[in-house]
């Protein structure tokens, strides 16, 4: 396990035990070009549920054709929870089959409004503090879109209150969201079978 050993001058002076420090919520990026962003952000929502934390999704790009085996896992995983009360609840939403609270399908325009409709139900439901745990997979595409705005966003998720863990998924993560973030990762691919003409398959991609 991490020591979580300090780089020096690099703890803030807040008053804060280390328990407290411990303990706060965490803010977490998982950018670059490389594989693993989306799956390094559900292990993560492995463990939170584990811990019996109430997990959101949100997927903002991948199309509703996609069925990517986390989704199904998941989705198994809450009804364990509905049935025998082990873990999380959990709740799954993806963009492209339209989200629980809009329907809007077509044109660029369409979707850059249901990406800032999804984006104020999200706001929401941090600012009620609806689940414990959130994934926000691909959210970085919109914002680099300029389907949503960067400031809002980093200004919610730098102010959501209580205790509420945000992953963020996706490739050329603004800067203003890096430097909001307590924990980012970059993926950087030094390999790719799909480089040499192979095509994604069954248990690596989905």
């Amino acid at each position: 396990m991490p020591q979580g050993v300090p780089l020096a001058g690099s703890v803030p002076e807040d008053g804060l035990t280390t328990r407290q420090r411990r303990n706060q919520p965490v803010l977490a990026v998982h950018t670059g070009p490389g594989k693993g962003k989306s799956t390094a952000a559900f292990g993560m929502a492995l463990r939170a549920w584990n811990q019996g934390f109430d997990v959101g999704v949100f997927q903002f790009v991948k199309s509703a054709k996609w069925k990517v085996g986390e989704e199904a896992t998941f989705k198994m995983l809450g009804e364990l929870h509905e049935s025998t009360g082990t873990g999380g609840a959990v709740e799954w939403h993806k963009m492209g089959e339209g989200w629980s609270w809009t329907r809007k399908k077509g044109s660029e325009v369409d979707h850059a409004a249901a990406a800032a409709d999804g984006w104020t139900e999200i706001a929401r439901r941090l600012s009620e503090e609806t689940h414990r745990f959130y994934v926000l997979d691909e959210f970085t595409y919109p914002l680099k879109w300029g389907w949503v705005d960067v400031d809002e966003v980093v200004e919610v998720l730098t102010n959501r209150p209580g205790n509420q863990h945000v992953v963020v998924t996706g490739r050329d993560a603004p800067q203003a969201l890096i430097d909001a973030a307590d924990l980012v990762t970059e993926m950087t691919k030094v390999k790719h079978p799909m480089d040499a003409g192979r095509k994604g398959q069954r248990g690596i991609e989905w």
